[in-house]
């Protein structure tokens, strides 16, 4: 059976993640009310961003930036797009 979250991007009842995306505190409070599609398209855009702005993830400065990006994008508020992102049709 689906667990179901009230997303907190959507503003909605969603199908929720399987389990936590990453421990602690961060990952159990995505887990409680981010849904599965949020998530899916957070994952999707977090690459974008890395590609396109050439982040390092082993620098903590990167890694602060995303984190940010994330709860922002998950919140529904604005966020950084990927500049030389062109989305298909």
């Amino acid at each position: 059976m689906t667990r179901t979250v009230h997303c907190r991007k959507y503003q909605k009842d969603l199908p929720g993640l399987d389990k936590p995306p990453f421990p602690g505190p961060k990952g159990e409070a995505i887990f409680a009310d981010v849904s599965a599609q949020a998530w899916a398209e957070w994952q999707a855009h977090q690459t974008r961003l890395i590609n396109e702005k050439q982040l390092v993830m082993t620098d903590p400065a990167s890694r602060k930036y995303l984190l940010d990006q994330m709860d922002r994008f998950l919140s529904g508020q604005d966020y950084d797009q990927a500049e030389g992102y062109v989305p298909e049709d």
